[in-house]
């Protein structure tokens, strides 16, 4: 059996050299000719994956190790037979710590403690519901948008406007699909408090990224944190000059988490195919540089938050990075941007992590649990 895959993609041999021929490709420039013969195909988010690319070929399976299925026709795989897999949940660990890491980088550049805000969360999947977990955990006053899921089950979801209306952040976790695109345009932007605070680590044309520029540069007092972006992996130089923090569609890019969407995929094959699991995640996972980490019974709650999300990621980082690469025509920078990600450094997960609190009070032990770390 042939399999192609995305470079990028980690584990490859450990999960999948023993069904058969492994050929590598950039993800980007995977086409019909480079498919040749092969049966699966495994890609990220940035291979279209369609009729056009599909139709003639012998794929009978394809594997996306990410959350999202946007740049899947899956409407076509159902038509073609074609049997499909995403990884529902693999990097949402990743994507919470980064909203942190933006949070907490908001908080220190305006002077504003974190627990007194109001926090609107745009979607509530895997990512947006752990996201709002972890928040309301901390004690936070969290509002939540989630129409699909309103629809389904009912319960304390709150509308779009209210959200734009009444918080100070403003996290987007939806899909991209027809009902998303642009979800925050000129009109959604006008309707924020002033002072907010908007972070989009979704999809980059959940948000209207020339209506955004536009309404920075009109001097509006807003703060964007934007990880994703229209036209990838062209972003907006003169937008990315205006964010606070801006960030090359890394969120979710924990070791743990795309490790994760390797094992998933691996599963989600041996199922369609009717095999047993050989390899297993935990047996291939390196050890953490953090393990543990002690605190004093004295300690802060807030310098307790703010060391724990930082000993184990801080997306300023990743900031400067994507900053440096900014330049050049826009055939480097797309290069830069696809580079920037090839070759992320290694980062692991908050959850991953042991913290023992001296005495045990009850404040410390709440950020620690809420934050998903393990409470010695």
């Amino acid at each position: 059996m042939h399999i192609v895959a995305d470079e990028n993609i980690p584990l490859l041999n450990e999960f999948f050299a023993g069904f058969g021929t492994l050929r590598r490709s950039p993800g980007r420039a995977i086409d019909r000719a480079t498919l040749g013969d092969a049966e699966v195909l495994l890609v990220r988010s940035v291979t279209r994956v369609d009729r056009a690319l599909l139709e003639g070929s012998r794929v009978r399976f394809v594997g996306t190790c990410t959350i999202g299925t946007d740049h899947l026709d899956l409407d076509y795989f159902a038509e073609a037979g074609i049997v499909w897999s995403s990884a529902p949940g693999c990097n949402a660990r990743g994507v919470v710590d980064y909203v942190l890491g933006c949070l907490l980088s908001l908080a220190e550049k305006h002077a504003r403690p974190l627990a007194p805000l109001r926090y609107g969360v745009v979607g509530a999947g895997q990512v947006g519901g752990r996201l709002v977990k972890v928040l309301q955990g901390l004690g936070w006053d969290v509002q939540v948008c989630d129409p699909p899921r309103q629809a389904a089950e009912g319960g304390d979801f709150v509308e779009l406007e209210q959200i734009l209306r009444e918080c100070e952040v403003i996290s987007l976790h939806t899909p991209l699909d027809a009902g998303t695109r642009h979800l925050i345009g000129a009109d959604q932007l006008r309707a924020l408090r002033p002072g907010a605070w908007l972070i989009n680590a979704s999809r980059g044309a959940v948000v209207d990224n020339k209506a955004l520029l536009a309404h920075l540069r009109s001097g509006a007092d807003l703060h964007v944190a934007l990880d994703v972006w229209e036209g990838e992996p062209l972003a907006d130089v003169d937008l990315a000059a205006l964010c606070h923090i801006a960030t090359p569609h890394i969120a979710g890019y924990s070791l743990d988490g795309k490790l994760r969407g390797t094992a998933q995929i691996y599963q989600a094959y041996c199922a369609a195919m009717g095999l047993a699991e050989q390899v297993h995640l935990a047996d291939l996972l390196p050890p953490a540089w953090l393990q543990q980490v002690q605190l004093a019974a004295g300690t802060a709650p807030d310098w307790a938050l703010a060391t724990l999300c930082r000993a184990v990621y801080d997306p300023r980082r990743d900031d400067a990075d994507f900053r440096r690469s900014l330049h050049g025509d826009e055939a480097q920078r797309r290069a830069a941007f696809d580079a920037l990600r090839k070759h992320y450094p290694p980062r692991r997960e908050i959850d991953g992590l042991t913290v023992s609190v001296a005495g045990q009070p009850a404040a410390l032990g709440q950020v620690v649990t809420a934050l998903g770390a393990t409470l010695s």
